[in-house]
């Protein structure tokens, strides 16, 4: 199995959720969003830009590159059906959100696509 790094699939998720939420997203938007420091922050947009994952213009504001959004994309649709449908058993929304943001990282794409052919998604 592919180990994924967490950290920037969480980092893209968040600015992709926050760019559907507000149309555009800073750093700072991240920090506040993921409750982490505007240094760790700092680092984690320095690490994406050097992956070509994300590109930061002179005012500051993030935008997704092609394999940013793709990646990120893919992480999101995976947390999404994966909260809906342990929810759907009955777990608790907010259990549901955490225990998603866990698997969504560990899944294979094998089995993720499995599970999302079975729930429907």
């Amino acid at each position: 199995m592919i180990r994924r790094n967490e950290s920037e699939e969480d980092y893209l998720e968040a600015i992709l959720m926050l760019k559907e939420q507000n149309g555009a997203v800073r750093s700072i938007d991240v920090a506040h969003h993921m409750d982490f420091s505007k240094p760790s922050v700092s680092r984690g947009m320095k690490l994406l830009r050097e992956k070509n994952y994300i590109t930061v213009d002179g005012d500051g504001w993030l935008e997704l590159t092609e394999s940013g959004l793709a990646l990120a994309q893919r992480v999101y649709e995976r947390h999404r059906l994966l909260a809906a449908w342990l929810e759907s058993l009955g777990v608790a929304a907010e259990v549901a959100a955490e225990e998603a943001c866990r698997i969504e990282h560990d899944i294979s794409d094998d089995t993720f696509q499995k599970l999302k052919a079975h729930i429907g998604g």
